[in-house]
């Protein structure tokens, strides 16, 4: 899990952000504060359905309180069209 200083290098990287209530959200990490609340650009969640599959909602500019993170994940390599393209 990435928090805290260790944000500092994955700015302007594509990040997945799992939230307290379960919510998938991946997008560009633009900035933190000490409270660990995020900044996401170009930004989208993945709802999981097992009747239709994998829904993507575009969030765009989104910012998530540091408190409702459960775990942050770094997408190596990849660019937001690949990343928006995964089902």
């Amino acid at each position: 899990m990435l928090g805290g200083p260790g944000l500092e290098s994955v700015v302007d990287q594509i990040i997945s952000v799992i939230t307290n209530d379960g919510r998938n959200i991946v997008g560009l990490l633009k900035g933190f504060d000490q409270a660990t609340n995020i900044i996401l650009d170009e930004s989208h969640e993945r709802v999981y359905s097992t009747k239709e599959g994998v829904q993507q909602l575009v969030l765009g500019l989104y910012i998530i309180r540091g408190d409702n993170i459960v775990f942050t994940k770094l997408f190596l390599s990849l660019a937001l069209s690949e990343v928006l393209s995964e089902n």
